[in-house]
């Protein structure tokens, strides 16, 4: 298939591939379904409990295989409905314990998919991965990780207990987890990224970027259109390439602010930090304060507002 975006360097997605793809449990119970759908179809897949691996093939076919092991594994039951081009699989564990939820029964789903194909997936205890294809994509898991690969149109993915990669998307990428960092590489649209508990990091985006995290840092390498970044546990770096349609705003309460910004970029900037702020434009102080700047830059633009109330501000030009 067509290599369209760039990647970003991560060994992510093969660790995790490797760990879904060991060996099978000698005795687990698998369950194959084959049905011939055409491009631009849907597959869904809402399960209480399993890993989703999903891959694509040329042909006009989706492939599933489920495997099912563990002492409790009579209790899970799926459901599979084929309708036009589309693919739906429903799995549910009839007998609830929440004492012993999950560790009686373990569910793998391995599905192929064409290359033009449209996903909407949830589970309720595993990762999920899904590999390179053209289409939308949505998936949420309560209990994992979350791994795309180039995605030829938007993204949506939330975990509670999990990290984020998305290698990149031609679309918008709304990505959110309550328990692990986030990284994502090139994406064509708006990024919106939200974390409680880890790192995030942007490649490139082409388009606004709303970031926030109450546990790492945030490092952008180049945004094209305005940027929102907040974080209470570590510092924010971010590059601007072009001249900002809106307001920017970077605020940390952990650590410092850096900023890039091109030369002919025109902003209002407004720039307070715990230490000394300190840019490479010549920007008419009127706060002598080595601690807050003031002023514009070029004339003066959209305003660039910059806080850190745990470190200093450094505007950097390129």
């Amino acid at each position: 298939m067509k290599v369209w975006l760039k990647p970003i360097p991560a060994i992510c997605l093969l660790l995790t591939a490797m760990t879904i793809l060991s060996a099978d449990p000698a005795n687990a119970k698998k369950i194959r379904k084959t049905f011939d759908v055409k491009p631009g179809g849907e597959l869904v897949v809402d399960t209480d409990v399993g890993s989703i691996e999903i891959k694509t093939i040329k042909q006009n076919q989706v492939e599933v295989e489920v495997l099912v092991s563990g002492r409790d594994e009579d209790d899970f039951k799926i459901d599979f409905k084929h309708q036009g081009e589309d693919v739906e699989i429903r799995g549910d564990r009839r007998k609830r314990s929440i004492i012993n939820w999950g560790k009686n029964l373990k569910v793998r789903f391995r599905i192929l998919v064409p290359e033009h194909y449209n996903i909407d997936i949830e589970t309720s205890g595993g990762s999920i991965i899904v590999d390179d294809l053209e289409g939308r994509v949505h998936a949420e898991t309560s209990g994992g990780s979350l791994e795309f690969g180039n995605i030829n149109g938007p993204v949506r993915g939330h975990t509670s207990g999990g990290s984020i990669t998305l290698e990149g998307c031609e679309g918008d990428a709304d990505i959110n987890t309550s328990g692990g960092s986030i990284r994502i590489g090139f994406v064509n649209g708006d990024i919106t990224a939200h974390t409680s508990g880890g790192g995030i990091d942007i490649e490139e985006a082409r388009g606004t970027v709303e970031a926030e995290t109450s546990g790492g840092s945030i490092h952008v390498r180049e945004v094209m259109g305005t940027i929102s970044a907040s974080t209470s546990g570590g510092g924010i770096t971010a590059y601007i390439t072009e001249q900002p349609r809106g307001d920017c705003r970077l605020t940390t309460s952990g650590g410092s602010v850096k900023v890039y910004l091109a030369s002919d970029i025109s902003l209002d900037l407004d720039a307070r930090g715990g230490d000394r702020v300190r840019c490479d434009f010549d920007v008419p102080d009127r706060s002598r304060n080595k601690r807050t700047l003031v002023g514009e830059i070029n004339g003066g633009g959209p305003e660039l507002y910059l806080r850190s109330s745990g470190g200093g501000v450094r505007i950097i030009e390129r």
